[in-house]
């Protein structure tokens, strides 16, 4: 899973602005295209603000290339505000259609002339790979078609000089995630949604019946939503028909059920890929492993078929930040499009917008098909890509429980403990922690109540069966505290002799970042903590040095996301009225930041960036100016600590005062509804992915630091965070990260996010200076590695 709320590298150029770039002579029209996809508005209305902000004129295409053939009212001018409102819907509002016409010559000549008479030359196609390599085509022709169009004296020589290059940029919007090259499409991460959604309710009804649960979810030649829902559901098995099973898998399978079934476990979930098969190429159906689950087992099993639902409901967060950081790329690569230059893709790769030649990505995500058909699974596997691999690995670590006798014995005892506020995800975290450890062969111990357990001797052993069904649940199971270890040393060095600890996983929040510095500071006065550290970043603020994602902040973004939604919804019926919602966060602005990215805010307050009266007057009367359009409502956002003067209430009061006559407010505190709830797909994967790595990484440390009969590790590396930075996964010790840390505020010195921001105010429609020297590059789409890289893989 990549992620949408990261870095992207600075060229090598120096910061060099947008302002130069005009778009002005320019039209750029904009279609969706294929199967429909949550986010496809999102990067729609992208798309028509920036196209607009940078002076060029941008139309839309309705029901996509059926309505580039058929022309007349299908092809209309957009603008500012016939895209409001349309970030929280899903599917496509304008329309999209399966077009036979388009496949045929006459039917792309038509659809020449009806670009060149509104003299659009600039296209952005959002949707799959077929929509893609059909815009491709249509630009290799585009020369012969409109010496076509003036042989039939449809347009003059003039028209053809003038329009004679077509310049296409893509965006993929198809929930399956099935394009290479991509980490993430448009639609994916709302498609998990759905599927976890109900995974969730089916769970509840299992577990009163003790019933086996047959899902079969979206993916005819993709195995990714099967595969990841596996992941966040602890599914007890999945097909894929990128990985068929064994020969003789029905055995075990049914011997897994049964085993599950011993271990206390009163249901099993199956999930299956639509287009699932075994290694004949034979397909394997929902019903046949029902009627073999029944034969065999005589367990109580029902089929349920997801079908549309997957595709259907509003765009989570991740899918609003992906298609609204997209269509602004978008935008950009047109303005930058020479004649000379490929038709491109715009994407993510882990954190980082790229840009991607379209065609070498098609040809790419062919071959995982054409691997298939020949049977060459592990290459269609490679084919996928780094992130599909690394899922498949960590599924295979988790699912499956060794008897004990096949374990390996490490002698090492590992405790886990989780420290400050709570964080949904936290609980993936440590299941999958204990999992991977006791398949490593370490013993796992957990820690309740963070650092104040640890000091009172609250801790015991955990078990496999012991974290069964632990990823679905929101907060910490272990139990939380903010306390530090600084002041209970002594009693803490005294436990781990007791219970002999030889490594520590810490899941938690800022509180967990201080206390390993304090635990890595006294190594010098008690030797017992002279063992491998290591700690994972999980906290709703996202303000953890190091690190550029934390657990948890997805799913309060969806929090914040979802209440902004309905709060906006509220206004439909009252004219002209302003809401001021204020976020948690302390002092760091990202949950603000990138949720009014995700909700459309007009305006964001934080502390990262001073304001003061005179910007909260600019603001002021930009809404009233808004007032005056169709748009008839404001939505502004606060971090609670952004200002220790200018209060919500201030602000609310400021706002109310000034906006007499033109607009009324009202203000809401969301609280601490942002910190629970059930976790989002993504920090149920994001947690189980970093904390198996965690562990893997503490085994190899305790291998490395084992010595005369005992474990003693003091370096600096053996006291680390293990983040997401840009690309890839690291571990950094955390003495280093000391100076990248403000300790009074409580956040990183340099914050990715912040390069954002221009991004929230161009699409608020504020002038402001938009920094392209990050903009994604051209970039090759990497060929398959060979087998044995043993690179730290980006998530």
């Amino acid at each position: 899973h990549c992620s949408v709320y990261s870095p992207v590298t600075p060229r090598a150029a120096s910061l060099k602005f947008f302002e130069n770039l005009s778009g002005s002579g320019k039209s750029i029209a904009v279609l969706t295209s294929g199967g429909d996809a949550q986010g496809m508005n999102a990067a729609v209305r992208a798309v028509v603000r920036m196209g607009i902000y940078v002076g060029a004129k941008v139309y839309f295409i309705h029901e996509g290339y059926q309505g580039m053939v058929d022309g007349g009212d299908n092809i209309k001018e957009a603008t500012w505000e016939s895209v409001s409102s349309m970030l929280q819907v899903g599917g496509t509002v304008i329309g999209s259609a399966r077009c036979k016409e388009f496949r045929t010559h006459e039917g792309r000549l038509k659809a020449a002339l009806n670009l060149v008479q509104r003299s659009i030359t600039n296209l952005c196609v959002i949707g799959g790979d077929g929509s893609l390599t059909g815009a491709n085509l249509f630009r290799e022709e585009w020369s012969e078609l409109l010496s076509e169009l003036v042989q039939q004296g449809s347009i003059s020589e003039e028209a053809a000089r003038t329009h004679s290059s077509l310049h296409i940029v893509g965006m993929v919007g198809s929930i399956d995630n099935d394009f290479c090259g991509t980490d993430m499409t448009i639609g994916t991460d709302s498609a998990l949604h759905r599927i976890i959604e109900v995974v969730d309710a089916i769970m509840t009804t299992a577990q009163s019946h003790q019933r086996t649960f047959v899902l079969e979810v979206m993916g005819r030649h993709c195995g990714y939503l099967a595969l990841v829902s596996a992941l966040a559901c602890g599914a007890d098995w999945v097909f894929i028909p990128e990985m068929p099973p064994e020969d003789g898998w029905e055995d075990s399978m049914c011997q897994k059920l049964s085993e599950n079934r011993a271990d206390k476990k009163r249901l099993n979930i199956i999930i299956v890929a639509e287009g699932a098969i075994d290694s004949h190429n034979k397909a394997i159906t929902p019903d046949y492993i029902k009627d073999l689950v029944v034969r065999c087992l005589g367990f109580d099993t029902r089929v349920t078929i997801l079908g549309h639902v997957q595709r259907g409901g509003t765009p989570s967060a991740f899918d609003r930040i992906l298609a609204s950081r997209m269509g602004v790329e978008a935008v950009l690569a047109l303005l930058e499009a020479s004649p000379t230059t490929p038709a491109c893709v715009v994407s993510l790769v882990g954190n980082q917008a790229v840009r991607l030649p379209l065609m070498e990505c098609v040809q790419m995500t062919q071959e995982v098909q054409k691997a298939m058909d020949e049977k060459k699974f592990e290459d269609a596997v490679r084919l996928r890509g780094r992130s599909f691999e690394h899922n498949l690995s960590t599924y295979r670590l988790l699912s499956y429980h060794k008897a004990d006798s096949e374990l390996p014995n490490s002698n090492f005892n590992v405790a886990v403990l989780n420290v400050g506020a709570p964080a949904a995800g936290m609980n993936a975290a440590v299941r999958s922690a204990v999992r991977v450890g006791i398949t490593e062969g370490h013993k796992m111990f957990a820690v309740s109540d963070g650092f104040e357990g640890f000091y009172k001797g609250q801790i015991k052993e955990i078990k496999w069966g012991d974290v069964g069904g632990w990823t679905g649940q929101g907060g910490s199971l272990l139990g939380t505290k903010r306390t530090l270890p600084g002041k209970h040393l002594e009693k803490i060095a005294e436990q781990m002799r007791i219970h002999n600890i030889n490594a520590l996983l810490v899941i938690g929040g800022f509180e967990a970042y201080v206390g390993l510095l304090e635990l890595s500071a006294a190594r010098d006065k008690y030797s017992e903590f002279c063992v491998p550290m290591v700690m994972v970043p999980a906290t709703v603020s996202n303000n953890i040095p190091g690190s550029d994602l934390s657990i948890g902040s997805d799913t309060a973004l969806n929090a914040i996301t979802d209440t902004c939604d309905r709060i906006k919804q509220s206004a439909s019926g009252t004219k002209r009225r302003v809401f001021i919602i204020e976020t948690m966060g302390g002092y760091c602005g990202y949950l603000a930041t990138v949720g009014g990215l995700a909700a459309g805010a007009d305006a964001v307050y934080i502390y990262e960036e001073p304001f003061d009266i005179r910007d909260l007057q600019a603001n002021v009367e930009h809404l009233t100016q808004k007032m005056k359009t169709s748009i008839q409502r404001g939505l502004v956002l606060r971090n609670e600590s952004c200002n220790e003067n200018f209060t919500t209430d201030f602000i609310y009061q400021l706002y109310s005062e000034e906006g007499h006559g033109v607009f009324d407010c009202r203000k809401n505190i969301l609280g601490h509804m942002q910190q629970g709830g059930a976790p989002s797909p993504f920090d149920r994967n994001f947690g189980t992915k970093v904390a198996a790595k965690a562990i893997q990484w503490i085994s190899q440390t305790l291998k490395e630091s084992y010595k005369g009969g005992r474990v003693f590790a003091n370096s600096e590396d053996t006291a680390c965070l293990l983040g997401m930075r840009r690309r890839a996964m690291v571990f950094q010790p955390v003495s280093q990260l000391r100076d990248e840390t403000d300790f009074v505020h409580r956040i990183p010195k340099e914050q990715w996010w912040l390069k954002l921001r221009p991004l929230m105010k161009i699409l608020a429609k504020y002038k402001t200076s938009y920094d392209v020297s990050d903009a994604g590059q051209l970039e090759h789409v990497t060929r398959i590695r060979p087998k044995d890289t043993k690179t730290t893989s980006a998530i």
